[in-house]
């Protein structure tokens, strides 16, 4: 069954939050002045279980869902994630199963990864430079460790990408560093425009740096060439380094919306649903799982969320619009 909205679009892409924790607290997402060390994260019982998002999930691939990712937080934090990636990947239909992580884990966890049938990773690093990278994200933790990670993912045959930020007057200096970097490893670039999301990252336009300011500046150094979307609903604007296989891609949510073709819905850690990144309310499938229905009571609850789903905010996204801080966190819902 295909399910589609008011606007004709289909539900294929599901993100999963497997927890609200995080190991950094960087400016994006978690700014050390709210997510301090003593930050009251979800108790484990306000998780969806494993159970639960295998439930939910083999919901969600009976109404068209191909595509799964497991976010946070940091995903790598949730104990025994390769079972949950196990349960995940023999569900008949699901075509593809991916992970978003700041790779701190990554080296020792890979492996395990994979064999639970993990295709895909995408690393979020938003500079190569150690001081750098340190004081974005609050932590101890070298851009060494991010590196291993992503090598050894590369060496076992997952497919990997790495997700830069870029916000103007914190790490803009490393847009060409980092594409010269991944360029030489062959792992794909994607630059990230800063966005408005939750209601702590101190958003405003001025800090923004868009896509046609970074394919400027690569431009420079660089030849680029487009390549067109693989798939409806595919988000990044992608290129490709003239002579080569390796891409660079552009997420473009503030200059270039693409809501008229977003296929994706989000369950956050504690099992609400979601069905924009810049949403500010949620519907609670963990109460609905728990409160003993059967599993068609849940696909017509997912039908009938889809099938009233109006969410355009990129493309109706004013100065005004922007400073409505009831949003939900990132580190809460995932990318």
């Amino acid at each position: 069954m295909i399910v589609t909205d008011k606007f004709g679009r289909p539900l294929q892409d599901l993100r999963i939050s497997v927890t609200d924790r995080c190991n950094f607290r960087c400016t994006y997402c978690m700014p050390k002045e709210i997510f301090g060390r003593d930050y009251p994260f979800l108790p484990k019982n306000d998780l969806l279980s494993f159970e639960e998002i295998e439930r939910l999930a083999k919901a969600f691939v009976q109404l068209g869902v191909k595509k799964i990712r497991l976010t946070g937080g940091e995903p790598l934090l949730r104990r025994n994630l390769p079972d949950l990636i196990g349960k995940l990947s023999v569900i008949d239909g699901l075509e593809d199963i991916g992970l978003t992580t700041n790779a701190t884990l990554l080296e020792k966890m890979a492996s395990d990864l994979k064999d639970a049938g993990l295709k895909r990773i995408n690393v979020s690093l938003d500079a190569l430079d150690n001081q750098l990278f340190q004081s974005i994200n609050d932590s101890g933790i070298n851009t060494e460790k991010v590196l291993r990670g992503i090598d050894k993912a590369v060496e076992i045959g997952l497919e990997v990408k790495v997700n830069m930020v870029v916000k103007k007057g914190m790490n803009e200096v490393e847009i060409v560093p980092m594409a010269r970097f991944f360029k030489d490893k062959g792992v794909t670039l994607r630059y990230i425009e800063f966005m408005d999301v939750g209601k702590t990252n101190g958003w405003d336009f001025s800090k923004v740096i868009t896509k046609k300011q970074i394919f400027n500046e690569l431009s420079r150094e660089f030849e680029l060439e487009p390549i067109d979307p693989d798939y409806i609903g595919e988000v990044a604007k992608r290129y490709r380094y003239i002579g080569t296989d390796t891409e660079v891609g552009f997420i473009t949510s503030v200059s270039e919306s693409f809501c008229s073709t977003c296929t994706r819905a989000r369950i956050a850690a504690d099992g609400k649903l979601y069905t924009c990144l810049f949403a500010s309310k949620g519907f609670d499938f963990k109460e609905l799982l728990r409160s003993g229905v059967n599993d068609d009571e849940v696909i017509k609850q997912i039908i009938a969320l889809w099938n009233n789903r109006t969410d355009r905010y990129s493309d109706e996204r004013t100065e005004e619009s922007a400073k409505n801080k009831d949003r939900i966190e990132m580190s809460y819902i995932g990318g």
